[in-house]
């Protein structure tokens, strides 16, 4: 149970919370990546829920009840195993829908400096602590936020890729932890129910 309100904690911080949400203010948004995320928190959910049957089973020594938390982890597992792969294949469609955004707030920017398309362009530079696109073609005039080094940040092409594959990273992390939790999850569940079966035809 804690392990899944820690992923649904964790999913909401980066859809809602992290550099990443940034994108999804307007009407477009990398959906690819946040599909991922609300997989991640839908999964979170289904875990506090079987845990607390896992529990009902386990006090009430309930061999159905176990062997259904049993089943219900490894459909979980499989699950996630499915969603890392779909995760890894889709890493880079998704940085290139993020990418696509920013192009398409820059270049509305580029016609109209001013009024909400500034404001918008002026929160991705914030949020992702860049400026501009880089390169040769870099105009002056951006709304670029404060402190930062120019032209070492100048590149919010480049930003982007990092943020998702840090958070994607992180995502994998997180995955792997849990799914740790699932396979002892299962494993002691086995062994449980084994030693409640033992039990009962002793007695």
């Amino acid at each position: 149970q804690l392990a899944g309100l820690a992923v649904i904690a964790f999913g909401l911080w980066l859809r809602f919370g992290g550099p990443m949400a940034e994108f999804a203010t307007d009407k477009k948004s990398p959906e690819l990546f946040f599909m991922g995320l609300y997989v991640l928190v839908g999964a979170g959910a289904i875990m506090s829920a079987v845990g607390f049957f896992g529990c009902c089973g386990a006090a009430r020594e309930s061999q159905c009840l176990i062997g259904t938390f049993f089943a219900c982890l490894l459909v979980i597992f499989a699950g996630e195993v499915t969603a890392g792969v779909f995760a890894f294949i889709g890493k880079k469609v998704a940085i290139q829908e993020a990418q696509k955004i920013y192009e398409d707030a820059y270049e509305d920017y580029m016609k109209n400096p001013v009024g909400k398309v500034n404001s918008t362009i002026y929160r991705y530079h914030v949020a992702l602590q860049c400026c501009g696109k880089g390169g040769v073609e870099q105009p002056t005039g951006l709304p670029c936020p404060e402190n930062i080094q120019l032209p070492k940040a100048s590149n919010c092409l480049a930003e982007i890729q990092n943020v998702i594959d840090t958070q994607l990273r992180l995502v994998g992390i997180v995955g792997i932890a849990i799914a740790s939790i699932t396979i002892f999850g299962m494993i002691f569940s086995m062994v449980l129910c084994c030693t409640i079966r033992n039990m009962r035809e002793m007695i």
